[in-house]
C-alpha cells in the first residue's frame, strides 16, 4: 500500500534526519534508512502574517482506498494502537460520556459528516451522527448556517477530517463540536474558539499555527483567555521555531513524537523527537508571551513551548478517512496536527477541568503520570528548548500521555479489591458476584469491564456484579477493570476455574519443577510440580 519515491530524501532544510531503530508493525509507516516517503502540506505553509495554516501532513505514497477496509486494515495508526501506546484502552472504554470536544477549523467540509461515520465504523466505534447529537457543525458565530464556503484547494477539509478522526479514536463517547471560521486568519479562528466555549465546550482543539506578531497579546485575551477549558494548539512542524497560538501562555501547546512499536520494552512502544525527512515539531521561547506561574525552566524568561506531545511523524502516521478533494479514501496524515485533538480527546477522557483553572497547569503538577521523552532534537539551539532530556524539554514538554492521570487537578487513585479464586460448574448459573471497588478522591460514579471471563458470563458496567452460567470448562485468569468519570483506572486478576459436575477440584501449591498428576487430571500448574495446599488441579 505504500509506493516509495524515486526521487530520493527530500533536503532537510532543518537538521540532519532522526534514524527510527525499529520500524512499527504493519498498520503504521515507517522508514529506518533510505528514501523517505514523499510528504506534502495539506495547506499552504508558512501562512501570511496574520493568517494561520494547518499542521497537518499527507503521505502522498499511500495509495487511497475508499470505503470500508475488510480485508486488512488501512495503513497508519488506528484507534487501538493509538490508546495502547499512551495508556488510554481502559479509560476510552468507560470515560467521555456527556463531554463535547470542539475542532476549530477553516472553511467547510461538506463530507465532513459521512467520512467520520465511515471512519468509526470502520474501527466499530460507537456512532456519533447529526441525528444522534452527537456530531454538530456550526459556523464560527455557533449557527448552524450558513456555513462557510467550501474548503476547495485550501486542504482543510483534510484538517477537519484529520481532527475529527483522531478525537473519534481516543474518546470515542465523547461528543464532537467542529466550528468552521470563515477564513483562515487568526481573528477568524479565534472566534470560532469564543464560538465552541459558549456552545459548551470544555475542550478545544486548534491544529494551526501562524507567526508570533506582536497583536498576539490582545488575541490571548480576546480568544484564548478560557478559565475551566482545556484548549490545546499544535506548534507547528517546521522545526525550531514557536508559532501561535501555541504560544499563548492560555493553551496547552502540543509538541510531536515518532512513534514506533517496541516489544522488547515494557511499554510495548517506543518514542523520540520527531525530527526527519518530512518535518520537525515546533519548539522555542517565546519573544513576547509572558511566563505562565506554573512554568519554572530557566532557559527562557518568556512562555517555552511546548507543554506536552503526542505522535505527529508522517513516517508513523495515522490512518484518516477523507473524501473531499483528489486523494479520496484512506490516507496517511503526521504533523503535530495529529497530536493536538488527541491530547484534547485525553483532557476530555480526564473530565472537565476546575471552572476557574487552565489546564495547561495539570501535566505540571503530575509529570510522573506522562511519558517522559528523552531523546532527539528539533534543531540546533543548544539547549533543553529543541534537545530531549530527562525531564522538561522544549520539543515535547514533560511527555506523552501514559493514562489520563496528568490531564486531570486532583491526582487520585481507583483501587479494585480481588475476589480471590473462584469455583464453578458447567452449566449451572452462579449467585451473582460483585467486585468491589473505591476511588480515593470521593464517591464517583465508577464503571466495569472485564476481559478473560468464562464463556456465558458478564459483568455489569455500572455495578460490577458479574453473572451468568459458564459453557465451557477451564481456567480462566479474569481482570476486572474500574474506571471513574476522570478516565482514572484501577484493576484486578484473579483465576476463575470451571468444571463438570462431579468433578473434584484439588488445591495445591505450584512448585519449580514438574511432577506427578492422578489419571485424567490436568495441569494447571503449567509443568511445575503441585504441591498440596494452594494450586488447582481438576478432573477433566
Amino acid at each position: 500500500m505504500v509506493k516509495i519515491s524515486k526521487r530520493g530524501v527530500r533536503p532537510v532544510l532543518l537538521v540532519p534526519a532522526l534514524l527510527l531503530a525499529l520500524l512499527p508493525a504493519t498498520g503504521a509507516l515507517a522508514s529506518a534508512v533510505g528514501p523517505a516517503p514523499d510528504f506534502r502540506h495539506a495547506c499552504s505553509a508558512p501562512a501570511p502574517p496574520g493568517y494561520a495554516a494547518c499542521q497537518a501532513l499527507v503521505q502522498t505514497g499511500v495509495v487511497t482506498r475508499a470505503g470500508l477496509v475488510r480485508d486488512s486494515a488501512p495503513a497508519g495508526y488506528g484507534p487501538a494502537a493509538l490508546r495502547s501506546a499512551y495508556g488510554l484502552t481502559q479509560a476510552a472504554a468507560a470515560a467521555g460520556h456527556g463531554q463535547t470536544v470542539a475542532v476549530v477549523d477553516a472553511y467547510d467540509d461538506p463530507n465532513a459528516a459521512s467520512d467520520l461515520a465511515l471512519y468509526r465504523s470502520q474501527y466499530h466505534l460507537p456512532p456519533c451522527t447529526v441525528a444522534s447529537g452527537c456530531f454538530r457543525k456550526v459556523n464560527s458565530r455557533g449557527q448552524a448556517s450558513p456555513l462557510p464556503r467550501a474548503a476547495g484547494k485550501t486542504g482543510w477539509d483534510q484538517e477537519e477530517a484529520l481532527d475529527l478522526d483522531m478525537v473519534s479514536a481516543i474518546c470515542p463517547n465523547c461528543r464532537i463540536l467542529l466550528v468552521e471560521a470563515n477564513s483562515a486568519k487568526i481573528g477568524d479562528l479565534g472566534t470560532g474558539v469564543n464560538a465552541a466555549v459558549a456552545l459548551g465546550a470544555k475542550f478545544v482543539s486548534n491544529s494551526y499555527s501562524g507567526a508570533e506578531r506582536p497583536v498576539d497579546t490582545k488575541y490571548d485575551a480576546a480568544y484564548f483567555n478560557h478559565p475551566g477549558v482545556a484548549v490545546t494548539a499544535a506548534s507547528g512542524d517546521t522545526g525550531y521555531h514557536l508559532g501561535y497560538p501555541a504560544a499563548s501562555r492560555y493553551v496547552t501547546s502540543v509538541g510531536g513524537t515518532s512513534l514506533v512499536r517496541r516489544a522488547a520494552v515494557a511499554r510495548g512502544w517506543g518514542e523520540t523527537v520527531w525530527n526527519n525527512a518530512s518535518g520537525a515539531t515546533g519548539s522555542g521561547c517565546s519573544a513576547r508571551e509572558p511566563k505562565p506561574s506554573w512554568q519554572t525552566d530557566t532557559g527562557c524568561a518568556r512562555r517555552t513551548d511546548n507543554d506536552v506531545a503526542a505522535v505527529a511523524d508522517p513516517d508513523t502516521g495515522v490512518a484518516v478517512y477523507n473524501t473531499y478533494g483528489s486523494d479520496n479514501g484512506w490516507q496517511v496524515f503526521g504533523g503535530t496536527s495529529v497530536a493536538t485533538p488527541i491530547i484534547a480527546a485525553t483532557y476530555a477522557l480526564a473530565g472537565p477541568p476546575g471552572p476557574r483553572a487552565y489546564p495547561a497547569r495539570y501535566p505540571y503538577l503530575h509529570t510522573g503520570r506522562l511519558h517522559d521523552i528523552s531523546s532527539g532534537h528539533d534543531g540546533a539551539c543548544g539547549s533543553y528548548l529543541c534537545t530531549a532530556r530527562a525531564g522538561y524539554d522544549g520539543p515535547t514538554g514533560w511527555g506523552t500521555p501514559n493514562g489520563t492521570g496528568a490531564f486531570q487537578a486532583t491526582d487520585h487513585k481507583v483501587t479494585v479489591t480481588g475476589p480471590g479464586t473462584r469455583h464453578s460448574t458447567r452449566g449451572k448459573k452462579i449467585a451473582s458476584l460483585r467486585v468491589a471497588a473505591r476511588d480515593s478522591a470521593s464517591a464517583r460514579t465508577l464503571r466495569y469491564t472485564a476481559t478473560g471471563l468464562p464463556p456465558g458470563l458478564s459483568i455489569s458496567t455500572t455495578s460490577g456484579a458479574i453473572s451468568g452460567t459458564p459453557t465451557a470448562r477451564g481456567h480462566y485468569s479474569v481482570t476486572v477493570h474500574a474506571t471513574d468519570g476522570t478516565g482514572m483506572t484501577g484493576s484486578v486478576s484473579f483465576p476463575w476455574i470451571v468444571a463438570s459436575a462431579g468433578t473434584k477440584v484439588v488445591l495445591q501449591r505450584c512448585t519449580g519443577s514438574a511432577g506427578q498428576h492422578p489419571a485424567g487430571h490436568r495441569d494447571l500448574c503449567r509443568g511445575r510440580r503441585p504441591a498440596l495446599g494452594a494450586a488447582l488441579a481438576a478432573a477433566g
